[in-house]
Formats: structure tokens, C-alpha cells, sequence
């Protein structure tokens, strides 16, 4: 009997087409029965190891080339970037921010199976088969209190089946130091494999666009409600003209900024959502991880950090 019904509930998530798990807007959307059946049980203690000792440094952007506007970014540009794939086909972004967590949406996690969730580190173009980046498995799914309602609360931590080796191809990003800082004004650079156009399909080689981070008093003003732009969340975009943005696919990948004293790269928010890609008057939104820094660093406790 229950080799029937775990066939049957194999066979109905493997045949969930696109369309049941893309997102009108970005990415994916929480299937909660799955998240009902198979729960999330917690990783086994790594009882009697040491701790591991980072030497790496967070936030080190690779500048083989420094494209902006939606273009072709340089191989390996940026080493913190990560690719999911749930049974084996890709659907959203992450990025590596020690040597065993990953940082992603929560809407791209919440209800799926989260063992056929596999992360893939150091790749630039996803559909090249000949190469063989690094990859792990999700052991464990950590989402905060994410709405489906208005996604608020928009981010998620996957603990990995092995620590990933820091390499030249593969860095993890740092966090934000100040967490008071609102980013109005900044430049900031968001990268992804989704779309080169609202309706278009996703890309093959990682993309990246630089758009201007707008206060949350702006993004109320613009086509959004007011009460659709919440603290926890940051917009960054062109209301005015559009042109450019993220777009379906790119949910859960980074948002970054350079740093002043130091030119490395901190993390400031995580694709979540957005009304169609780069239309005027709709700003991409991004989850703000200055409001999640003490509940990440609570939940990765067993991860190494580099150096910021």
C-alpha cells in the first residue's frame, strides 16, 4: 500500500507541467501539499567534528568584464550565484553565502519536496552539457514566515548534503554589516538565468542588470498599492521608463551592491516578485535582507562564514 502511494505522489509531481509551477510573475509558486506530506526534518548533528576554519573572503566579483543593462555577464562573474533545479529542470536562483548554506526566495522552496531540490555552484551556461559544475542536495529547508498573500517575508535558507570547496569559480557573497542601511540611491546589480523578456524564454547563460535602488516612500508612489510594499521588502528599478529589470526565473537570486572601503560585493536583496518584467510604473521588489540578519546567522550556526 504504501509503495502505491508514494508512487502515485512520484508520478504526480513529476508531471506537474511548467505552467503548474511558474508564477504569472516570477518564478514559482508554493505547492503546500508537499510540504504537508514530506514535512522538513532537521540535519543530523555533526556531533565530534571541528569547526571548520575559513580562510576565503566574501563578496570578491571575478571583473574578467563588467557588463550592465541586461547583458551577458562575464564567466564565473559572479562566483556566489547558484541554479536550482527541481527534477532536474530549473526554475529559480540562490546564492552560496557560507560554505554550506544557500540563500534563496521562500516562494521557491515553500511546499516543494525539498529533497529533489539540487543546487548547482561555478556555472555561467546552463545549457552546456559537457561541463560538470559542483552540485549538492537540499537536506533541509528553513523558510521564514512567508505570505502567499503578498509575499512578505519573501527568503529561505537551504542547508546542503556537503560543505561546497571555495574556489576561484565559486565565492560566497557577504552580508550587509549595517543593518540600518536603506540603500536609496545606490546602484545595485541583480543576476539570474530567467528571461530576456516578459514573455520570452529563460536564458541559457547567466544574465545580469544594474538598476537604481528606490525608497520604500518612491515604490509606494508608483503603479503598487501602498499597502503592497511592505518593510521587509526593497524596490529597485526604472518606474519611469522601464527597460530594465528581473524577470521570471531570476526569483530568489541575488541583488548586490559594492562596498565602498573595501570594493567587495554585500547582498542586499533576494528576487521575489514584480508586476510583469521592467513595465513603467512597476519596480522589481526584493526581499531586504538587512531585516533577516540575525535569523540567518541563528539558522546557519553550523555553516563557515568568510571574512567580510
Amino acid at each position: 500500500m504504501w509503495k502505491c502511494f508514494l508512487l502515485f505522489v512520484f508520478l504526480l509531481t513529476f508531471t506537474l507541467s511548467e505552467g503548474d509551477l511558474l508564477r504569472t510573475k516570477r518564478g514559482v509558486y508554493s505547492k503546500n501539499f508537499f510540504g504537508g506530506v514530506w514535512g522538513n526534518r532537521p540535519p543530523l548533528l555533526e556531533a565530534g567534528q571541528a569547526k571548520t576554519t575559513c580562510t576565503c573572503k566574501c563578496g570578491e566579483r571575478n571583473e574578467v568584464s563588467r557588463i550592465v543593462g541586461g547583458e551577458e555577464a562575464g564567466v564565473n562573474e559572479f562566483p556566489w550565484v547558484a541554479k536550482m533545479t527541481y527534477f532536474k529542470k530549473f526554475y529559480c536562483g540562490g546564492m552560496l553565502i557560507n560554505d554550506r548554506y544557500v540563500l534563496t526566495a521562500a516562494h521557491c522552496v515553500k511546499g516543494f519536496m525539498w529533497f529533489m531540490i539540487k543546487v548547482t555552484f561555478g556555472e555561467h551556461n546552463r545549457c552546456n552539457a559537457t561541463t560538470r559544475p559542483e552540485t549538492r542536495f537540499v537536506i533541509r529547508v528553513i523558510a521564514n514566515k512567508f505570505s502567499l498573500a503578498n509575499f512578505d517575508n519573501d527568503i529561505a535558507l537551504l542547508r546542503l548534503n556537503e560543505r561546497v570547496p571555495m574556489t576561484a569559480a565559486i565565492k560566497p557573497i557577504c552580508l550587509p554589516s549595517d543593518d540600518s542601511d536603506l540603500y536609496v540611491g545606490v546602484k545595485a546589480v541583480a543576476a539570474g538565468w530567467g528571461t530576456l523578456t516578459e514573455e520570452g524564454r529563460v536564458s541559457c547563460t547567466l544574465q545580469e542588470v544594474e538598476v537604481p535602488v528606490l525608497s520604500n516612500e518612491e515604490c509606494r508612489n508608483t503603479k503598487y498599492t501602498s499597502s503592497m510594499i511592505t518593510d521587509n521588502m526593497l524596490c529597485a528599478g526604472y518606474p519611469k521608463t522601464g527597460q530594465k529589470d528581473s524577470c521570471q526565473g531570476d526569483s530568489g537570486g541575488p541583488l548586490i551592491t559594492e562596498r565602498k572601503h573595501d570594493k567587495r560585493y554585500e547582498l542586499i536583496g533576494v528576487v521575489s516578485w514584480g508586476n510583469g518584467c521592467a513595465r513603467v510604473g512597476y519596480p522589481g521588489v526584493y526581499t531586504r535582507v538587512t531585516k533577516y540578519i540575525d535569523w540567518i546567522k541563528e539558522n546557519t550556526k553550523d555553516g563557515c562564514f568568510c571574512t567580510d
